[in-house]
């Protein structure tokens, strides 16, 4: 099975790409690409930006459960850092690449419902997805909506959202399939080789042979999770390869397909 070439493909991206920019440069460069036969959005998160700002105004780092606790006081830097640096570094590529992008959170136009969590959190969401309408008006007229994992809640509270569900949430929003980029290739078997495509039977029966293992067993049950909420296949493939990716546009299979359990 492959990837639809007609489904609008929401593609996240980490801040440790933000990082490379021979790598960014490459994948901006796909992107052009596959932007040929189907829409392309970008959401993307910022974690080592954020890092790097906080260090520097010398305040706390800590996170619960993977997520960043981020204080109301720190707020503003977090939304600074992605919505702000992180957001238009990306756009500027995109200019280089000579892709018309329009940076946005996902707060603009009620792309996304977000709530706060628990208090011990601080300022941080969790979203789903809300109207579609603002990112599909972009995509028709040919711009790549390049959004950050900044949300807003009901009382104008900005929040910060972990940008794979910020991902799920964009993808929700307008029926689109969804790509994981990671610093790793897809799944690999326990010979090393990438595994094309995976359902909820073959990731149980991996994992119990120990052939997925640690953080990566996280990341395809998180990935399966997803492909059943929003009933479309998520990819994870890496972003390192960034070149790989263009077989989207041929409709061809890239990383590991993880296929949602009403497709078995």
């Amino acid at each position: 099975m492959s990837v639809s070439a007609i489904s609008p493909l929401v593609i996240k991206v980490g801040g440790a790409l933000l990082d490379s920019q021979q790598h960014l440069t490459k994948l901006f460069a796909v992107i052009a690409q596959v932007q040929q036969s189907r829409p392309v959005l970008l959401v993307h998160g910022g974690g080592s930006l954020v890092e790097q700002w906080l260090t520097a105004l010398n305040l706390p780092s800590s996170k619960i459960d993977g997520l960043r606790v981020t204080p109301r006081e720190q707020i503003p830097f977090v939304v600074g850092a992605l919505a702000g640096a992180a957001n238009k570094q990306l756009v500027a590529q995109a200019k280089i690449n000579q892709i018309n992008a329009v940076g946005l959170s996902l707060a603009d136009g009620d792309i996304a419902i977000s709530q706060a969590l628990a208090a011990k959190f601080g300022c941080v969401g969790a979203s789903q997805g809300g109207s579609g309408e603002l990112l599909k008006l972009l995509i028709t007229q040919h711009y790549v909506p390049i959004i950050s994992s900044i949300g807003c809640d009901e009382q104008g509270q900005l929040l910060n959202v972990n940008a794979d569900q910020a991902a799920v949430a964009v993808a929700q929003s307008i029926g689109a399939e969804l790509l994981l980029l990671s610093d790793v290739p897809g799944v690999l078997d326990a010979k090393r080789e990438l595994i094309p495509a995976l359902n909820a039977e073959n990731i149980q029966q991996l994992i119990a042979q120990n052939v997925i293992l640690d953080g990566m067993a996280v990341k395809v049950n998180a990935a399966l999770a997803t492909a059943n909420l929003i009933g479309k296949p998520v990819i994870i493939a890496g972003w390192k390869s960034p070149e790989k990716l263009a077989e989207l546009s041929q409709v061809e299979a890239v990383g590991t397909t993880i296929y949602p359990q009403t497709s078995i």
